[in-house]
């Protein structure tokens, strides 16, 4: 059952140590603690990948979907975790991701994640990117949750 929480951009900052222009995930929502979200990200032209990525034909890199997706599963983590402002989300690996539309500017990509299982601090999604009913990328992730101490 979601918990009716939107996170807003500010809030979000306060979850992960991401901020611009790394900080790809501005609207968390349909939160349900521990199992799944949706982020949400406008596209602008505005972004710095724009420049060369492509300077004819501006797609956003699909790398970056996945770590747009992957910090929305990193926010739901430490939001499910109580907000803990001293967690760190690592990413560990990406399977199956798969590009099927490009993305670019003016889209607003909605990427909800599911967990598909934890053991310890390791936590693995799988995620979807839309732009409107349009599939356009889907990969699963895995993270690990540190207290944040250097070590």
């Amino acid at each position: 059952m979601t918990d009716n929480v939107v996170l807003d951009v500010e809030q979000i900052k306060k979850l992960l140590p991401h901020r611009p222009p790394m900080l790809l995930v501005e609207k968390l929502a349909d939160i349900v603690p521990g199992q799944s979200a949706t982020g949400y990200k406008a596209v602008s032209i505005n972004e710095p990948f724009f420049m060369g990525h492509f300077p004819e034909r501006a797609v956003m890199p699909g790398v970056l979907i996945v770590e747009a997706m992957a910090q929305t599963a990193g926010a739901l983590v430490v939001h499910s975790q109580g907000g803990k402002t001293s967690s760190v989300v690592y990413f560990m690996t990406i399977e199956n991701a798969r590009f099927r539309k490009p993305v670019g500017p003016g889209d607003l990509l909605r990427m909800p994640v599911s967990l598909v299982r934890s053991r310890g601090p390791v936590w693995k999604f799988s995620g979807q990117a839309y732009v409107g009913d349009t599939l356009c990328a889907e990969a699963e992730f895995s993270a690990m949750v540190s207290d944040g101490a250097a070590g």
